[in-house]
């Protein structure tokens, strides 16, 4: 009998985690910052980020620009990874983006850049430079 009304507790839990992921799933937060441009969490640098095409696709590769400054505005000498996911989804870019050059104006070209859905994006451009290491995270909504 008790092993009869034990098949409840298996099906709550799968009850549970697909509410979880349907929750995830919904609206990104309120009161994101959308702004391409601003200083990293340390303030060490001032980040901007440019998609190559805009509006940004869905679907297809595509380069992004990133410029990194100091705080003053001029130019800092800085390697960079770029990154990025969902975070309502738990998983990453479906791409590897890598640096692969700069322009003429000393942005960093990174190429391989792809996003595989719509929804709320996190891009993540690490920065290693004179000034220490720092991160700087942009909000995507596409």
């Amino acid at each position: 009998m008790f092993r009869k009304t034990l098949w409840f507790i298996p099906a709550a839990a799968v009850l549970v985690a697909g509410g979880i992921s349907l929750a995830m799933a919904g609206k990104p937060p309120a009161g994101l910052d959308y702004s391409r441009s601003h200083a990293s969490n340390g303030g060490h640098y001032l980040v901007t980020v440019a998609p190559g095409i805009d509006p940004i696709p869905v679907g297809k590769m595509h380069e992004w620009t990133v410029t990194v400054t100091g705080p003053n505005g001029r130019p800092a000498k800085a390697e960079i990874e770029f990154d990025g996911g969902m975070p309502q989804h738990g998983h990453g870019l479906p791409s590897v983006p890598r640096v692969t050059g700069q322009d003429a104006s000393g942005r960093k070209v990174v190429s391989g850049v792809r996003f595989n859905m719509p929804g709320w994006w996190r891009i993540e451009v690490k920065i290693n430079g004179a000034a220490g290491a720092d991160t700087a995270v942009f909000n995507l909504a596409l």
